[in-house]
């Protein structure tokens, strides 16, 4: 049996988690939006045509962001073409999927969504076909509060109220010669620099997202982030990172170590974004916002990401996630709460269908894929402050990282609540884990909550026909005792322990 010890003190913390990371994203792309949060013509449709099923498994999720209207999308979006009497509205080829955009969904009607769904929006601006002047005019719809062009015409929509978006992406993905209108580093920078300070000056409360790379092995990859910030730093709070995650070699052990890769490439990028800052003698840091990030590399074939014909939301990279896939979630999950000072914002790719925590059935039903639970059970115990772990733990090695530690964990203490709560994945594959945690300074404990997600069938899969063969169950063998938490964690589980005084 492997032992593992992690130490924590109140007294040492990392950052205070930000709710944000917690975010999902929904993006007009195959069946997201169309036959995923709307569909009027389904039996659990409400006045606004939004599927009740989904709101309550969205906020079953947790979400506490979506990110909209994308995503590559996004590039090739007109935001006028989404308000307004839907009859006037145009239909539009979207070049970024293949597909007809009815634009029968848009700006207001989203905002409708997230009030229902009680989560905050995350908007884009589309920086690949326009610019500075497009985003102004769609900052003044949203949140001027009237007596202008644009915020008189959000009234004459039916929203007296401003819709008060406070967290904007300036574009995206614009280093990806997939992207419509693909711009270099010094292209990008000086257009976002520009989008930056007009949309403040409608509104000084945005906060700004500029985009970083697409994903870490771009060739641009580094020099990108240093030439976009170095134009725009004064003006945006983020940059961005995108980070999707494959099991190409068909192996647990190899694939774990994608983990290791999104720490890699989160602590890298925060040290691009504060050289630009030493630079400047500045004492103003750059947050990091991952707004795409998942599993995804099952349904990735040309047929997954384009249907002939044009047609409109046709089923596309609709993964199908096994419960391997949902360790590496948890794994993820993890690595975010542990970079709490740098990651403020995070994005889920996608939240239904494409690529999907949540799957429909067009007019039936809609159920949790295995990633759905250690996302929703990290949303709903990630509270408070993040402790510093001195862990010990063995280690194994691959062909291309020398050590993985066999215990991932984060620790977090809610002053609020009065809660300590522990996430732990137990990465062997075949060895139980003896775990003891020492949760210093946080007087006397009691356990509230233990659960395990763990499966004997790597591959299983939740789907409309056994949508629960894989869920957390009870945990049987943890005990707690003054400030230390004794577990055994099986081979291949992940683990949430809830304690309080």
């Amino acid at each position: 049996m492997l032992t593992s010890q992690i130490v924590v003190d109140r007294d040492f913390t990392i950052a205070t988690l930000d709710r944000r990371v917690f975010g999902t994203f929904a993006e007009h792309m195959g069946r997201c939006v169309y036959g995923g949060i709307y569909e009027p013509r389904h039996p659990t449709a409400n006045e606004h045509g939004f599927r009740q099923d989904v709101l309550a498994l969205t906020r079953e999720l947790g979400a506490t962001l979506v990110r909209y209207p994308g995503g590559n999308f996004l590039s090739g979006y007109n935001w006028e073409d989404g308000v307004g009497p839907k009859d006037k509205r145009p239909k539009r080829l979207d070049l970024a999927w293949g597909s007809t955009e009815s634009n029968e969904f848009g700006t207001n009607e989203f905002i409708t969504w997230c009030r229902a769904a009680g989560v905050e929006p995350m908007f884009a601006v589309n920086l690949g076909t326009r610019g500075p002047d497009e985003a102004r005019h769609f900052v003044e719809y949203c949140n001027h509060p009237g007596g202008t062009h644009y915020s008189d015409l959000r009234r004459s929509h039916g929203f007296e109220v401003p819709h008060d978006i406070k967290l904007w992406c300036l574009g995206n993905e614009m280093d990806g010669p997939w992207q419509i209108g693909q711009k270099t580093a010094a292209e990008y920078g000086r257009i976002a620099q520009e989008t930056a300070k007009v949309m403040r000056w409608v509104d000084p409360g945005v906060q700004l997202a500029a985009c970083g790379s697409s994903n870490r092995s771009m060739p641009t990859y580094g020099h990108w982030e240093h030439d976009v910030l170095e134009r725009c730093f004064e003006h945006v709070d983020f940059i961005s990172l995108h980070q999707y995650f494959r099991n190409d070699a068909n192996d647990i052990r190899t694939y774990f170590s994608v983990i290791e890769d999104l720490d890699c490439f989160i602590k890298e990028v925060a040290a691009i974004a504060d050289a630009v800052a030493a630079k400047r003698r500045s004492p103003k840091r750059i947050m990091l916002s991952l707004d795409e990030w998942n599993v995804w590399y099952k349904a990735h074939t040309p047929a997954d990401l384009r249907k002939p014909g044009w047609p409109e939301a046709p089923p596309l990279i609709e993964e199908v996630y096994n419960f391997e896939d949902a360790l590496i979630v948890g794994g993820a999950l993890i690595t975010l709460m542990n970079n709490a000072d740098r990651v403020k914002v995070a994005c889920l790719a996608q939240l239904v269908n494409v690529i999907g925590a949540i799957m429909t059935d067009r007019g039936g039903a809609a159920w949790r894929q295995t990633i759905f639970h250690p996302f929703s059970q990290s949303s709903q115990f990630g509270h408070g402050e993040v402790l510093r772990t001195n862990i010990k733990t063995d280690s194994y090695s691959t062909d291309t990282h020398p050590r993985l530690n066999y215990l991932l964990a984060s620790v977090l203490h809610d002053e609020t609540s009065g809660r300590a709560t522990v996430f732990a994945l137990n990465r062997s594959t075949a060895e139980e884990m003896q775990l003891s945690v020492e949760l210093r300074g946080l007087g006397n404990r009691r356990l509230i909550q233990a659960t395990e997600l763990h499966h004997a069938d790597l591959k299983a899969q939740n789907t409309r026909f056994s949508p629960n063969a894989v869920e957390p169950g009870a945990h049987g063998q943890v005990s707690v005792a003054g400030t230390e938490l004794r577990a055994t964690l099986r081979p291949l589980s992940w683990n949430v322990f809830v304690t309080e005084q």
